[in-house]
């Protein structure tokens, strides 16, 4: 063979390994950015499952409960305004989950209110159906706790990608940005005080 042949098929096969390191890369990164994206919608699915549970939790707590309406009405408008906090898939970023974060913690804490004044109604903490509903809420926080942490375990390992040599190369050339976390609320690492 001439030297000159020699030279193309080198460079050729040089291009083309290269051309497939790119395309494995670049298939890589759409593959977990497309794990967070579900990640993501499997929070909101859990989120959306609370907050269909709260209409009924409200009504059965009104039927006992009629001078706590004020409660009862922080905790729809609480509903509400998380419900209206919607993040786009596509941008992930750290200031739209902490805001995703803040609207559903507010909501936490409303319900967190209702639940205690319940305290304060034996009939209505004999309810059946008021205790299957306090469940199924509990079940759903559970549930929510749960699927924020496989939120940024998918999270992680895409971040990691995107920011790795040499991957971080081909993220860079077509625009794979990180993506954020789920933290915990403010105060969280303080304990409660507990009185008796």
């Amino acid at each position: 063979m001439k030297k000159g042949t020699i030279t193309i098929l080198v460079i050729a096969a040089i291009v083309l390994a290269l051309f497939f390191w790119v395309k494995n890369s670049y298939n890589g990164l759409v593959k977990a950015d497309e794990q967070v994206s579900a990640a993501w919608a499997q929070v909101e699915n859990v989120y959306q499952r609370r907050a269909d549970l709260i209409p009924n939790l409200v009504a059965t707590v009104k039927g006992y409960a009629e001078h706590e309406s004020s409660t009862l009405e922080s905790v729809m408008a609480a509903r509400s305004k998380a419900t209206q906090i919607t993040v786009d898939p596509s941008d992930l970023s750290e200031e739209s989950i902490a805001q995703f974060q803040s609207a559903q913690g507010e909501l936490s804490q409303a319900l967190g209110r209702l639940l205690m004044i319940t305290e304060n109604y034996p009939d209505l903490k004999a309810n059946q159906n008021f205790r299957d509903l306090q469940a199924q809420l509990e079940g759903t926080e559970n549930r929510i706790t749960t699927e924020r942490m496989k939120f940024n375990e998918t999270a992680r390992s895409y971040n990691t990608m995107v920011r790795s040599f040499p991957k971080n190369i081909i993220a860079s050339m077509f625009n794979f940005e990180t993506k954020g976390y789920f933290k915990a609320a403010e105060g969280a690492e303080t304990a409660p005080e507990v009185k008796f």
